[in-house]
């Protein structure tokens, strides 16, 4: 399964995206303010790749003109995802590599992916959510027509062994049909 837009390709991830994932997720501005460590080698973006980016509704974000992994998207489903226990809603993630930021990449990966989630999977909702300080996000969030819901503090953040505050988003199927 992959989705395409004007200037991108979302396709399942490969072990030979290895590199690139590294690439980029070895940068300590990106890991960190999502929730996770910073690569440390090629092969442990490989191992990422086959335990993490493997799972089903999980894209790397290519370009569709040289089909080079700059980040990722995807949709966490069922008991993946703890922001709901609905099974016909579902959660969005999603970074990019410091060299793309401010291009609209993200938000136009993410509108496809929208469409993909209430088209495609038949959601009534889709979640999304992003730790203090990390505007970029936020910003996505709202440029998609993400509405505010909540926010939870002593948010556990296991893998970088730390509380945070987390705030809470809701895209339902509804309004994304009023703004399509």
């Amino acid at each position: 399964m992959q989705l395409e837009t004007q200037r991108l390709l979302l396709r399942p991830w490969i072990e030979s995206d290895s590199e690139s994932l590294y690439e980029y997720a070895k940068d300590p501005d990106i890991g960190p303010i999502t929730g996770w460590q910073p690569h440390k080698s090629v092969e442990d973006s490989r191992q990422i790749i086959k335990s993490v980016l493997s799972k089903p509704h999980t894209f790397a974000v290519c370009f569709r003109s040289d089909n080079k992994a700059i980040g990722c998207i995807g949709l966490k489903l069922g008991d993946d995802t703890d922001l709901t226990e609905r099974d016909n809603e579902c959660e969005l993630g999603y970074w990019l590599g410091k060299p793309f930021w401010g291009q609209g990449i993200i938000p136009e990966a993410v509108r496809e992916v929208l469409r993909y989630a209430f088209e495609d999977l038949d959601m009534t909702a889709v979640w999304c959510g992003y730790y203090d300080g990390n505007e970029k996000s936020k910003r996505v969030q709202h440029k998609c027509g993400f509405v505010y819901q909540f926010t939870s503090h002593d948010v556990d953040v296991l893998q970088m062994n730390e509380k945070r505050t987390g705030h809470v988003s809701l895209l339902t199927k509804q309004e994304w049909l009023k703004n399509k």
